[in-house]
């Protein structure tokens, strides 16, 4: 088995990881990027979600989130140069009813993600369809870890490891202590029709077919429908399919897949035959992967609370900042709306440096929706600009220990605060 030596080793190519990778390489250190997709960009990407959600504080219309995921909407024309607020923002991208903001094209973020890896080329190596797919562990820190792809199997020496897995799969795998919380939130398929002409009959009619198709045993679950406008006039981009299931266990995932195209074929199938404006519909696509919400999270030195959320708390180490409601899905049919509960929407919080990491081992931390973070102050914590957040943070705190010689786990979150701060990112504050 071949070996590969890396300075960092980020795994997982998603809001967080493509975040990590080109934080860490800008700062000089040698950094190697795996993706099992052959592109980045995780739920975006993978899934098909063009929402850059956990970037406004909805009363205040503020930004929470400056860095790399407004440098992202800059490139993307959605956002003007130094934006900070929802009114630097192309109206038609704003959606006010979430507090989010839409990006014009999934694909273009695809090239985009590319484009910033290529310039980070003198220290930026990215390897998709590579799954990792082991862990070594020696004297409490990552030795290597095992990559699988058309080399085969690779060792990979890393000084730091980042695990963006979305699961935690280096975590759990390295023996760190972690926390899958039943039930788990369910999964969705996202998918796109064409040659859709919507009448004012349109939503209601959908909804009556989907509720006809549950009630017969055609659909098994789903919410909303979210029928959505957001890549063209004619193109609904629908968010509705509802799927149980555990993405860390390889069987169940793959059957939550066939089940979520199963569903979103369904729906087209019940909305072409019987909905005004869907009579000339085509099936464009669905995600290549199904869109995850919930699986396993680190159990870390701190674990973001609920109460952290509903005090606003402040930490010295504070390393990103999450501003989305408590967006919890309930494993049933809902209409009226997508979350259960209150939906509860907290002022902009802190995250801890000391959610990415467990001192089991010393040169690992976790970025993204697998921090360490209670399974209610998850479901904020989760979405994809506070993904990115961590994930930049991550990465500035691994070149900073690198060059340091020192370890992540056991490094300063306060000297990764400032570091951040002093490239216009890290936690949003008041000043």
């Amino acid at each position: 088995m071949k070996t590969i030596q890396t300075d960092i080793l980020i795994c997982g190519g998603g809001c967080a990881g493509i975040a990590a990778a080109i934080s860490a390489a800008r700062l000089g250190a040698k950094t190697l990027l795996i993706e099992r997709a052959g592109f980045a960009g995780g739920i975006i990407t993978t899934v098909g979600l063009p929402y850059f959600d956990g970037l406004i504080d909805k009363p205040t219309g503020r930004f929470v989130v400056q860095g790399l995921a407004v440098e992202l909407l800059v490139a993307m024309g959605v956002a003007k140069p130094g934006a900070k607020q929802i009114g630097d923002c192309q109206p038609d991208r704003v959606t006010k009813l979430w507090g989010s903001v839409m990006i014009p094209n999934t694909d273009e973020f695809k090239l985009l993600a590319d484009s910033l890896i290529q310039k980070q080329s003198d220290n930026l190596r990215v390897l998709y369809h590579s799954l990792a797919c082991d862990v070594e562990v020696k004297d409490g820190r990552i030795a290597a870890v095992v990559v699988a792809n058309k080399d085969g199997l690779t060792r990979i020496e890393a000084k730091q490891v980042v695990d963006c897995t979305g699961d935690a799969d280096i975590a759990q795998w390295a023996g760190c202590p972690t926390e899958k919380m039943q039930p788990l939130m369910p999964m969705t398929m996202h998918f796109r029709i064409g040659h859709v002409y919507p009448t004012k009959e349109t939503k209601p009619a959908a909804q009556k077919a989907l509720l006809e198709a549950h009630d017969a045993g055609r659909l098994p679950e789903f919410y909303g429908p979210g029928i959505i406008f957001a890549f063209a006039k004619d193109e609904a981009y629908i968010h509705a399919t509802r799927v149980a299931g555990d993405a860390t266990d390889a069987a169940d995932l793959s059957r939550s897949e066939m089940q979520g195209r199963a569903d979103a074929w369904t729906m087209f199938r019940e909305w072409k035959e019987k909905v005004p404006g869907f009579e000339d519909s085509y099936f464009i696509s669905s995600g290549p992967y199904i869109g995850i919400r919930e699986s396993r999270r680190l159990i870390g030195e701190h674990v973001l609370s609920i109460e952290d959320l509903q005090q606003n708390t402040r930490y010295d180490d504070a390393i990103a900042t999450g501003c989305w409601f408590i967006d919890i899905h309930p494993q049933k049919t809902t209409i009226d709306k997508p979350w259960t509960g209150s939906g509860f929407q907290p002022k902009p919080y802190d995250i801890s440096y000391r959610t990415l990491f467990t001192k089991k081992l010393s040169n690992l931390l976790v970025a993204g929706r697998c921090h360490s973070a209670s399974k209610e102050a998850a479901a904020s914590s989760r979405v994809t600009v506070t993904a990115m957040a961590m994930g930049e943070a991550a990465g500035c705190a691994a070149a900073l220990a690198t060059k340091a010689n020192a370890e992540v786990a056991l490094f300063d979150g306060v000297k990764v605060r400032e570091a951040l701060a002093a490239r216009n990112a890290g936690p949003f504050t008041d000043a």
